[in-house]
């Protein structure tokens, strides 16, 4: 199962990974945005209101967050984002201020060695190593180009080894195979296409949190292995605007 299947959160064009808004996505979506991720109850009602939540509807949405392990209760009634969700609040950052370094070929290479582990084992492997953005080539074999300024967690260790390697096959191709940039792109595009579109706040709201989520499934290639006109530096400028309108309350409702 290549990279292309692993990745099929990236919706289609038609409706770009558009969801319907809840109170518990909206709280979600605007902490997972906000550094540190922390608000009192008084700004989140302030900021959820647009989006048609009121505030005995968010309340509820928060006690229940708590007891589900998303959120944390402090002092003065300060909602966080958990450690789990925090984890996921790095993983959204590093997907709309991926760290890349210059690329000369080389290729990061991971072999599974581990056997005899189940099924769920088995799926949480493959979800690791498709957040670190590596692409299954075949059973147990994931690579990527080496252009990204991150390390590999030492704890795989245990289940992969870790290679260098430069593919005979043209890195463009081979690149194409196992991603799907086509439809990334086409799917980038609509959303960008969206964003330009809504006025509404909840609308916009919806759109952004569709493009980060889109952002996520970008694989990061090297310029020289992407199709022409890649959207991907459009859609992360696209969402650092947004995320700059929402931290201007006296020019957006929602805060």
């Amino acid at each position: 199962m290549r990279m292309k299947d692993v990745s099929a959160e990236a919706a289609e064009p038609a409706d770009a990974g558009l969801r319907p808004l809840s109170a518990r996505s909206v709280v979600l979506s605007l902490l997972l945005g906000t550094h540190p991720p922390e608000l009192p109850v008084k700004d989140l009602i302030r900021f959820v209101e647009p989006f048609g939540v009121g505030g005995s509807t968010l309340r509820a949405a928060l006690s229940r967050m708590t007891a589900a392990g998303d959120l944390r209760r402090g002092d003065d009634a300060v909602y966080g984002l958990s450690d789990r969700l925090l984890a996921r609040q790095r993983r959204q950052d590093e997907a709309v201020r991926p760290r890349t370094r210059a690329w000369r070929g080389d290729w990061e290479m991971l072999v599974v060695t581990a056997t005899g582990r189940g099924p769920a084992a088995r799926a949480d492997l493959r979800t690791r190593l498709a957040a670190l953005r590596l692409a299954e080539l075949r059973e147990g074999v994931w690579l990527r180009p080496a252009n990204l300024a991150r390390p590999i967690p030492a704890d795989l260790a245990a289940t992969a080894q870790a290679y260098t390697a430069r593919p005979d096959r043209p890195a463009p191709g081979l690149a194409a195979d196992l991603w799907p940039l086509t439809t990334w792109s086409a799917t980038a595009r609509a959303l960008l296409a969206r964003a330009s579109e809504s006025r509404l706040p909840a609308d916009r709201f919806t759109v952004f949190a569709a493009a980060v989520r889109h952002l996520l499934a970008d694989p990061v290639l090297p310029p020289e292995l992407l199709p022409a006109d890649w959207p991907g530096d459009e859609l992360r400028a696209a969402y650092a605007e947004y995320r700059a309108e929402l931290s201007r309350p006296a020019e957006h409702p929602a805060g």
